[in-house]
């Protein structure tokens, strides 16, 4: 399941709120992206229909996520591990050590972490 950059930010919303009505979406993409209801609700059916929201026609906010950020992130994860670093997760990991400041918090936890996965 790919998810476009326009639905992650719908994704995002639903995320925080649990469910929503049309009006309500509205209101929080509107300042957002510019969309309007139509825009919106074109989005949530086809998003529907890729297993990413549900649809509940009898609730008065019939819009909730169907997936888990989590989910959605360990996707984008190995998506980007697996095109850019042919599944090395070592070289990406390397990758952003070298582009970026770490804290030494972070250092120890990283020094953690691979010391717990040690067999």
């Amino acid at each position: 399941m790919k998810v476009t950059d326009a639905e992650w930010t719908m994704l995002e919303v639903l995320w925080e709120q649990n469910s929503m009505s049309l009006k309500e979406l509205t209101q929080a993409l509107q300042p957002i992206n510019g969309w309007n209801k139509n825009t919106i609700y074109t989005y949530l059916t086809r998003m529907e229909k890729k297993g990413l929201v549900t649809i509940d026609h009898d609730d008065a906010r019939p819009y909730a996520a169907a997936v888990s950020r989590e989910d959605c992130a360990r996707q984008e994860r190995d998506e980007l591990l697996t095109k850019v670093y042919g599944g090395a997760a070592g070289d990406l990991i390397a990758a952003f050590l070298k582009e970026s400041k770490i804290s030494q918090k972070e250092i120890a936890r990283l020094r953690s972490m691979l010391d717990d996965m040690e067999v």
